[in-house]
């Protein structure tokens, strides 16, 4: 299952908190349309096959394809030079 390093936890709640979604919604990450990559975007609820990812105090959801692909990585956040936050995946260590 996919886990957040806490600078992603943080970032994902910063963005969050920047919103009127309600406590429930999230971070979506879901299959791209166009089968080349994988889409962000926010969401109240997560869809009723998506895979829920609840850690400290955020949460992250899967949807089925995005799930399969991101089994066993890491989910990370670094501020790029303007300040914007970028979210990478890596291997998930042990």
């Amino acid at each position: 299952m996919l886990t957040l390093t806490p600078q992603a936890a943080t970032a994902i709640r910063g963005i969050l908190d920047q919103t009127e979604l309600p406590d429930q919604g999230g971070l979506r990450i879901a299959d791209d349309p166009s089968g080349q990559s994988l889409a962000l975007g926010l969401a109240a609820v997560p869809a009723e096959d998506d895979q829920v990812v609840d850690q400290d105090g955020v949460r992250v959801f899967l949807d089925p394809k995005a799930a399969t692909l991101l089994d066993d990585k890491t989910l990370d956040a670094v501020p790029d030079p303007s300040g914007k936050v970028q979210f990478g995946i890596a291997d998930s260590a042990g």
